[in-house]
């Protein structure tokens, strides 16, 4: 990447953030373009905005030096341009994609509006305007509906109790977040949510959204069991935001595909984040979208050995106890970042949770549990050919951070699994 390179990222989110902040680092400069108007955020934070534990300035990101608030609408490649909104084009040398995801929106009959718009309480919760609208619609006793019972739904239904609504989640499958975690496992999360006042239904599918006078009034689920709502939070996953690539002609399967040097079929267009797929996978969290832009600038900034060969991510979830007001907020190991004043916790523990690696064991591999009724704790391991293969790791934690470096480093573990059984037992690091 020499000086006069022009490097345009089209997205302003943590990828593209760190993108443009690592390429500056290395001595070059990158435009980003955004269309939020709030600052650039830490999207994984919103469910602790919600819950009123953050300020929304408290998970705000460095602005990039170089950032221009407009909609892309459009790439022309052969011209190597970008066509925004308001009707300005911006050049480029270099163009990368940092898009990220969309809400996935069920078909649910009665979601939209005869102008295809969201009816009057019936939030995505994806952006920090979905977590805004959220929030004004908040008070003591308000009945809300969150639909989806993944990463995602479970997080919004915990933050909304906390606040003090009245919380049912709908979930389709047979358990909590069950991509991520065993049985034993999704069985912890359900007594935590159940702790906090949360009414779950599981193996229920919701089909109708009603409404009157524009807002939502109740859904309905599809054995015609109606739930009163005043709010309804849609948290049925992510799709990766890939609609400009694809109508710019780029190869798009269920993302854009990308090499290891999260190269396009365009050698002069690149992704990171939500929005690429690489080697067939579609990751949708922080770390591996960092290590792509981190990567990637590497790549623009002259080094000729830098790829992207994947990246062995943790899903890591911290649940707190509720909220109420009260004076200075003591400290807390458990948080992402700076508590504000006047909040504390009352009744409940902080409860995390962890999964990494292959969580369900193959024939012939070794797993490892120990339970703690009492204290609502669960660590689960899966050792094959003597090394860490993957872990479910529920309630109050300290060990995710050794356990996850010994799956990082792929190293065999000693014969005598003394060491392994120290990390599950030990309470004390991080």
């Amino acid at each position: 990447m020499t000086s006069n390179t022009r490097v345009v990222v089209i997205g302003a989110g943590l990828a593209g953030v760190r993108l443009a902040r690592r390429i500056g680092e290395l001595g070059g400069s990158a435009l980003v373009v955004g269309e939020e108007e709030h600052r650039p955020y830490n999207r994984v934070l919103l469910a602790e905005v919600l819950a009123g534990r953050y300020e929304p300035e408290v998970i705000s990101l460095p602005a990039p030096p170089e950032l221009v608030r407009a909609r892309v609408t459009g790439i022309d490649r052969l011209a190597r341009t970008v066509r925004c909104a308001d009707g300005t084009e911006i050049a480029y040398d270099t163009l990368v994609l940092a898009t990220g995801s969309n809400p996935v929106l069920p078909p649910l009959r009665g979601l939209f509006t005869a102008d295809h718009q969201l009816p009057e309480g019936v939030h995505a919760f994806r952006t920090l305007d979905d977590c805004l609208g959220l929030s004004k619609a908040l008070r003591p006793g308000v009945r809300a509906v969150v639909v989806g019972g993944g990463l995602l739904g479970v997080s919004a239904a915990r933050a909304l109790a906390v606040r003090g609504a009245q919380v049912v989640l709908a979930q389709q499958a047979e358990r909590l977040m069950e991509r991520q975690l065993d049985p034993n496992a999704s069985k912890l999360v359900l007594r935590h949510l159940l702790d906090l006042g949360v009414e779950v239904h599981t193996e229920c599918r919701v089909r109708d959204v009603r409404c009157l006078g524009g807002a939502v009034r109740s859904v309905e689920l599809a054995d015609g069991y109606a739930l009163d709502a005043d709010l309804v939070v849609l948290a049925c996953g992510v799709r990766p935001r890939a609609g400009l690539a694809k109508e710019a002609g780029l190869a798009v399967h269920k993302g854009v595909l990308v090499d290891d040097e999260l190269r396009t079929s365009d050698p002069h267009i690149r992704a990171v984040g939500d929005c690429a797929q690489h080697d067939g996978t579609l990751y949708g969290l922080a770390a591996p979208a960092l290590e792509q832009a981190d990567k990637l600038a590497e790549l623009l900034a002259g080094d000729a050995n830098a790829r992207y060969t994947g990246t062995r991510s943790l899903t890591r979830l911290t649940l707190t106890g509720r909220d109420t007001p009260a004076g200075p907020a003591p400290s807390d190991r458990t948080a992402a970042g700076p508590t504000p004043g006047g909040l504390t916790h009352t009744g409940l523990a902080p409860f995390d949770l962890a999964a990494f690696g292959e969580t369900d064991p193959r024939p012939g591999d070794d797993v490892v549990q120990l339970t703690d009724a009492t204290r609502g704790t669960y660590r689960k391991v899966v050792v094959r050919d003597d090394r860490l293969v993957g872990g479910v790791l529920v309630g109050e934690l300290g060990t995710v951070g050794a356990l996850a470096r010994a799956w990082e480093g792929a190293e065999p573990l000693p014969a005598d699994g003394a060491p392994l059984l120290h990390l599950l037992t030990n309470d004390g690091g991080s």
